[in-house]
């Protein structure tokens, strides 16, 4: 099983998807091992991005990653990098396959839903960054309630 991180940006609260998106997942047979909302502050969103950090765009991706709290999700899964990637669609919500959550979602590049882990490693720091010590769960146990 492999972990890894999703982000639910602006768009997915404010359009009332965070639910649809969750379950997209959950069908596809990931777990959910952490969620939690949170407000990103620019120091945060300077590490988070700081591969485009210098970009002239990168002000409006930091208004439009702050103007609403977001969702961190760790997904567990075979594969899950690349599964999570897939069901996505590409970044780029115009060139997203309806039937994926961006194609049928999304409308813009930056406006696409979710930020996703690129990599396993991309994940791990990702991971580490949004999620603290003991707040990422391992549901291998089966539960009756």
């Amino acid at each position: 099983m492999q972990t890894t991180l999703i982000l639910l940006k602006p768009d997915a609260i404010t359009g009332h998807k965070a639910g649809e998106v969750l379950k997209r997942f959950e069908d596809a047979g990931f777990q959910i091992r952490g969620c939690k909302m949170f407000r990103a502050d620019a120091s945060l969103l300077r590490e988070h991005y700081a591969h485009i950090a210098t970009k002239p765009f990168f002000p409006e991706v930091e208004a439009f990653m702050g103007a609403t709290p977001l969702i961190a999700v760790a997904l567990a899964a075979d594969n899950a990098v690349d599964r999570v990637r897939e069901l996505l669609g590409p970044t780029d919500s115009t060139k997203a396959a309806k039937g994926t959550i961006r194609g049928d979602f999304g409308t813009t590049m930056m406006k696409n839903i979710a930020h996703a882990s690129d990599s396993a490693e991309s994940a791990a720091v990702e991971l580490n960054r949004f999620f603290k010590d003991g707040e990422l769960f391992d549901y291998s146990m089966t539960l009756s309630i």
